[in-house]
């Protein structure tokens, strides 16, 4: 999955970041709305974690606009505003779900993974290819029952290939999905990745490389 966190507290945002990338997912962090609207307005996201209070544009008007403009993210609002009334306003602006501070990192990362399997493209809970079986709540991967010892990004870039039920992932949708914007797009990370991967999966080989990226 692919998260965008908007969150005006900057040791607050990098946490939340480095704590879903932990959970192999593709994370980037902006500080205030504008620059919320300017990442949504060229990457695709899952989710974005919204924080209400955030400068320059307010996390209630960015909400608006997505649903506005009928975006596919799902919104998660993260606030330390906690009634019952702060709630209802989040949601009818076009909210998903809502969670006010200090908030567990399990909470937040499992109301993560629940609207993620509510986008347009549906994210089961279990995916099960060839004999591989990915488990998403738990982030484990098997192979005819063996268990897969695989790394974060090991883990996610077989999520993908999975998810694309034997179609073409190029290398560059695959840096979109598993890392973030900072990593270099002439960067050997997927190939190496990959091939690490590869060797982990065992025979019969499964990921096959075709021009411009693999398929499962």
């Amino acid at each position: 999955m692919r998260i965008l966190v908007a969150e005006d507290e900057r040791v607050l945002a990098d946490l939340i970041g480095e704590g879903l990338r932990r959970e192999s997912m593709a994370v980037d962090v902006v500080y205030d709305g504008a620059a919320a609207l300017e990442r949504l307005a060229v990457n695709d996201y899952e989710v974005l974690v919204l924080d209400r209070d955030l400068p320059v544009v307010h996390g209630d008007d960015v909400c608006r606009e997505l649903t506005a403009r009928e975006a596919p993210v799902r919104v998660l609002m993260l606030t330390a505003a906690v009634t019952v009334g702060d709630r209802v306003a989040g949601l009818g602006m076009g909210a998903d779900d809502y969670l006010t501070k200090p908030f567990a990192s399990a909470e937040l990362v499992a109301r993560i993974l629940a609207l993620g399997r509510r986008t347009a493209t549906r994210l089961p809970p279990v995916l099960e290819r060839h004999g591989v079986v990915l488990d998403g709540p738990h982030r484990q991967a098997f192979r005819d029952g063996v268990y897969l010892a695989l790394s974060r990004k090991e883990y996610a870039v077989l999520e993908v290939l999975m998810r694309a039920r034997g179609a073409v992932v190029t290398t560059e949708e695959l840096l979109e999905r598993v890392w973030d914007e900072h990593i270099d797009p002439f960067s050997t990370v997927v190939k190496v990745t990959v091939s690490k991967l590869r060797t982990k999966l065992g025979d019969p080989p499964l990921i096959r490389t075709v021009p411009g990226g693999y398929a499962l």
